[in-house]
């Protein structure tokens, strides 16, 4: 999943990217409501985390911008103003959760959860390709019953795959979800994780469960048949 953060104070930024990052989210920062508004219009976003106070222009106005445009993601507000006023201001203005400053990162992971199921019910559904498993809430990987374990970005990939299973996945799609505007990876790299999942999950025999769509991207085969 991709994730945007909009906060002016460096060290919370740095704090709440690598909180993201360690659960396996790309993440883009923005240290004000300009920036986060040509981000939100660019890329396709899973969850936003605004910050309210910020240079210029306030979270309350990147919130609004984003329902504006009927953006479809789930947001949580940070502040460090805790009247019933403010509570009030966030949520009117669109946003889904707020939380007050200072904060423990646990809660904030804790609260970002719950607004992924709320948002997303079926997302936590368990995922099934052939004899393949893998449930998002979890990350557990089973290839006929038979653990496997990925690193984060071979299962946030195998997860980008079997939601589309059937359909080719462009890897432009894949650049977005699963990398952040910093990494740019090229073509070779997501070559490089397909390459790392497939001997992962033991896909070496026809039919594979991940095709290579030349000069496109990839594609999970939904027909495969339980082994």
């Amino acid at each position: 999943m991709r994730v945007l953060i909009v906060e002016d104070e460096q060290e919370l930024a740095a704090a709440l990217r690598e909180a993201m990052e360690s659960i396996g989210h790309a993440v883009d920062l923005a240290p004000d409501a300009e920036l986060a508004e040509e981000f939100l219009a660019a890329y396709p976003y899973d969850l936003a985390i605004l910050d309210v106070m910020l240079p210029r222009r306030s979270g309350l106005d990147v919130c609004r911008f984003a329902r504006a445009r009927k953006l479809d993601l789930p947001i949580l507000m940070l502040t460090a103003r805790d009247t019933l006023a403010d509570k009030v201001a966030g949520l009117d203005a669109g946003a889904d959760d707020y939380l007050v400053k200072p904060f423990e990162l646990a809660e904030l992971l804790a609260r970002v959860r719950a607004l992924l199921r709320r948002h997303s019910p079926r997302k936590d559904a368990v995922l099934r390709v052939g004899d393949l498993s893998l449930d998002p809430a979890s990350g557990e990987v089973l290839r006929g019953g038979t653990p496997i374990r990925l690193a984060r970005k071979e299962r946030a990939l195998l997860e980008v795959l079997m939601r589309n299973a059937g359909r080719i996945v462009p890897r432009a799609r894949i650049l977005e979800h699963l990398w952040d505007m910093d990494a740019e990876p090229d073509p070779e790299v997501i070559r490089a994780h397909v390459k790392l999942l497939r001997r992962a999950i033991s896909d070496r025999h026809e039919p594979r469960l991940i095709e290579t769509v030349h000069g496109v991207g990839y594609r999970m085969n939904a027909d495969v048949q339980d082994a």
